[in-house]
């Protein structure tokens, strides 16, 4: 007695364009711009891309080509999750910055979004939606004055003159902020960048007349919290976060440094290209149903085997949801069917399926024997990228149908389709 176990192009090629299982390329982070009077915008893009080398490490990797002080100092960021944009926003002076201001924010004063926020992103073509956070962990600029030697009187260095300007270099961050190690000078600019561990302002004091000053541009570090990819269908997940920009506002340089463009628009790309594969070995199409220790008890001694089965090996690659479903020729309630080729009598067979370690039921059970069907569809839920691994099909058929093969004449078979499709 022969069935035939006929596996859909989506199960072995599951890189055609054609191919059942969907697997849409295309994620992460690339930097883009556009200054426009309405505010300034970003693009920050991430991935997850299956690596079979790193089954268990399931995150996005962020894509965004770093600029500014992680650009230049990525050993300062490696360690901390951090990554950096500088952003072409000028601050300009509207007044001078008089000597020994009294209120801070006369002088140089920062604030910055250091606390967690949350959006989200929806998915390009099926709208499901997922939340990512973010916070500001650091910032930086590069402040342009007249001369400093000039300021202060002459007579002194460049860095002298700086010092004495502000009582301390910019190298070393005020209260709230925290150092970084980066600070260089000139005769009339200093750059410098501070990391923002809290959400309180940073602030330093002027001990001569400043007639004008400039922050020729922003630089500002993140950190960003991704959702969990397995839980995520392939494609780009799109969405956007805006910053406002001025005195009062969420990058709050006080009330003399008055931004150029007034908002900060990140726009979020998270790509999610996931694997579903599925290798039959050969021969594996063709499953023939015997009972246990073959047909010798029957032909022997009469005895009606308790049940026909057979076991078919195949391998699966999956780091994401896909479901499960039989599409046969013939059905018998939710269940495949093969059929007497001389009087057409058909039998069910049941076809379960059998899942490694990784994968699990939509409850987080293990895959061990569920039952597949024409009716409805199975899904299943990766823990972590699987690859490769041996899985199991089971073809059966009971003992009450076995009784009604035996009374017949002739052979039974039929095509059974099982398909695995990524497309939950």
């Amino acid at each position: 007695m022969n069935s035939k176990l006929i596996p859909s192009n989506t199960c072995i090629q599951s890189w055609s364009s054609k191919a059942r299982i969907r697997m849409t390329t295309a994620l992460f982070m690339t930097l883009a711009h556009l200054n426009t009077a309405q505010g300034f915008e970003m693009s920050v893009r991430a991935e997850f891309k299956p690596d079979s080398s790193k089954p268990f490490f399931n995150k996005f990797e962020n894509k965004t080509p770093n600029s500014g002080y992680c650009k230049d100092y990525p050993n300062e960021c490696k360690s901390s999750a951090m990554f950096s944009l500088r952003a072409p926003i000028v601050f300009n002076s509207i007044a001078p910055i008089t000597a020994n201001h009294a209120d801070p924010r006369q002088g140089a004063s920062f604030s910055l979004p250091t606390q967690w926020r949350d959006f989200t992103v929806s998915h390009s073509q099926t709208l499901e939606q997922e939340t990512v956070r973010i916070r500001i962990k650091g910032f930086g600029s590069t402040y342009v004055t007249p001369s400093v030697i000039d300021l202060v009187g002459g007579g002194v260095t460049d860095i002298a003159a700086h010092y004495l300007l502000w009582g301390t270099g910019w190298v070393y961050a005020p209260a709230n902020c925290s150092y970084s190690g980066v600070g260089y000078y000139g005769y009339n600019f200093y750059n410098f960048f501070w990391k923002t561990p809290v959400q309180a302002p940073c602030q330093k004091q002027a001990r001569f007349n400043i007639p004008w000053m400039k922050y020729s541009y922003l630089d500002f570090a993140y950190e960003i919290e991704t959702p969990n990819p397995l839980g995520m269908s392939s494609g780009d997940y799109v969405g956007n976060l805006i910053y406002t920009v001025g005195p009062g506002q969420d990058f709050d340089m006080g009330d003399v440094m008055i931004p150029a463009d007034p908002t900060l628009s990140l726009n979020f790309t998270l790509n999610v290209q996931h694997t579903l594969k599925v290798d039959i070995p050969p021969g594996g199409e063709k499953v023939e149903l015997l009972p246990t220790g073959g047909w010798q008890q029957w032909l022997q001694k009469g005895r009606t085997p308790e049940k026909l089965y057979q076991d078919q090996t195949f391998l699966i690659s999956a780091s994401s949801r896909f479901k499960m479903q039989l599409a046969c020729e013939r059905v018998i309630g939710d269940a495949c069917a093969i059929s007497n080729n001389s009087n057409d009598h058909a039998v069910p067979v049941d076809v379960k399926v059998s899942m490694p370690n990784g994968i699990g039921n939509d409850d987080g059970s293990a895959v061990s024997r569920e039952k597949l069907s024409t009716a409805t569809e199975q899904v299943f839920q990766s823990t972590h990228y699987v690859d490769q691994k041996p899985s199991m099909l089971h073809f059966e058929i009971q003992k009450q149908y076995v009784s009604e093969m035996l009374s017949e004449q002739g052979k039974y078979s039929g095509d059974i389709t099982v398909v695995w499709d990524s497309d939950v």
